[in-house]
């Protein structure tokens, strides 16, 4: 099995309800790291390009950076949490692998150097 792992950085502000209480409005540098995984390489030995990895995850977080979570139309019904943000970014990068031999393995957002989540979609176990 073959993986390839690209990193990117967006910022953005949110608020979050946790125990029934409001956080006041903050923000983050989060790291995204987007991981996806195959059985062979393509005719050039590669899983996916590089180019085009990074491609999709900065296309993705275009939507993110520089914004208010909360207002995002993904986010008005759920908590803008770092598990949420990287279950958005792995749907969306979804989308664009539909074509390829290759499969999003995960996708892990990093809030800080020591607070990371992850998510693997439901067929990922």
């Amino acid at each position: 099995m073959y993986e390839i792992t690209v990193k990117r950085t967006f910022s953005a502000a949110h608020t979050l309800m946790i125990g029934g209480k409001s956080e006041t409005l903050h923000g983050h540098n989060f790291t995204v790291e987007v991981t996806l995984s195959s059985e062979r390489l393509d005719n050039e030995g590669l899983v996916v390009d590089f180019r085009v990895l990074k491609g999709w995850t900065d296309e993705t977080l275009e939507k993110l950076d520089h914004s208010f979570l909360n207002e995002l139309s993904f986010f008005q019904d759920i908590n803008p949490t770092s598990e949420n943000i990287a279950r958005f970014v792995y749907e969306k990068i979804s989308e664009k692998i539909q074509s390829q031999s290759c499969k999003l393995k995960n996708v892990a957002v990093w809030e800080s150097e020591s607070a990371k989540a992850v998510y693997r979609g439901s067929s990922n176990g």
